[in-house]
């Protein structure tokens, strides 16, 4: 006869086994409709600056592969911007949430974002035994950048100036063939979000816009934007679990949605509107929030559809 440490043992196990095949049963419906399916994922905020969760980032990431998805990563660095920037004694100003850019600072952006930054995520991916390649936007010509503007309005005369960003950028066109091939060998690609001009020079782009920029060129099933929010909340702060173009259209005009959401929603918008299915806003400091939202029924951030 079991001693009681040994049927609480016993107990234990069945438990476990019973909780594991319902979450396998609960996932298989999941894991079909995204077999093939390419999944567009912005990488940045707290679940980069967090090690356990950056490993947790890593292996759900080749989990995905190993399932028969496509994952495509687009991963920011701007804490490790500001870091270089402050040892080399480079001040740093910003403009609606971008980096004025001039062309010292751009060698800098460059190097931390498709050096430091994009080899240490590839690695992440790599250690759970999954093959990633670190890219960015200039490989290949992957990216296509032009000058972006910006215009502010003066209160007092009521006239417009155009801002000048320096070397801060926006996608042009995508060339999605390196990424194609890259799918083709079974490599994850990891994107460093800089691009190159038709003048040869190298522009800072946001990757919140690469990353929606790539989900609809390459028609993903799902983009998922990972942020340091639950995803988009009502006036009463709860989550919207789903929202309509349109219905998100609304919600910026009559305020709900604000402040730095905005850009987010609005890259969101320009990737369903270019050829993605969805994409989902998602808070990335949960541990496997990329699982829970792709292979649960409830998901775990707000979804946008078209």
């Amino acid at each position: 006869m079991a001693d009681g440490r040994g049927a609480a043992r016993n107990e234990t196990r069945e438990h476990t086994g019973e909780e594991r095949a319902r979450i396998l049963s609960e996932a298989l419906p999941f894991l079909l409709r995204y077999d093939n399916a390419t999944v567009v994922i912005k990488y940045g905020g707290h679940a980069m600056g967090d090690d356990e969760l950056a490993v947790t980032f890593g292996r759900d990431v080749a989990w995905l592969q190993l399932s028969g998805l496509h994952p495509v990563v687009v991963h920011g660095g701007g804490p490790q911007i500001n870091a270089m920037l402050e040892r080399l004694d480079i001040k740093s100003t910003f403009v609606d949430g971008l980096r004025v850019t001039d062309e010292k600072m751009v060698e800098v952006v460059e190097m931390v974002l498709a050096g430091t930054v994009n080899s240490q995520v590839a690695a992440l991916i790599n250690r759970a035994g999954v093959m990633a390649v670190g890219i960015s936007g200039k490989d290949a010509g992957l990216i296509r950048a032009r000058k972006l503007t910006r215009t502010k309005r003066d209160p007092d005369s009521n006239i417009e100036r155009v801002l000048d960003l320096g070397f801060v950028g926006e996608p042009e066109a995508i060339d999605t063939r390196v990424l194609e091939a890259l799918r083709g060998a079974e490599i994850v690609p990891v994107i460093a979000p800089v691009g190159l001009g038709p003048d040869g020079k190298t522009y800072n782009i946001n990757a919140d816009t690469v990353a929606g920029a790539i989900a609809g060129a390459l028609k993903a099933k799902r983009l998922l934007m990972l942020t340091d929010v639950p995803g988009v909340l009502d006036k009463d702060k709860k989550l919207i679990p789903e929202l309509t173009a349109a219905e998100a259209e609304r919600l910026i005009a009559d305020g709900t949605i604000s402040g730095g959401m905005i850009p987010k929603v609005e890259h969101c918008l320009a990737a369903v509107r270019a050829g993605a299915e969805a994409a989902v806003i998602v808070d990335g400091r949960v541990p496997h929030a990329i699982l829970l939202e792709l292979f649960t029924e409830q998901g775990a951030g707000t979804l946008i559809r078209p």
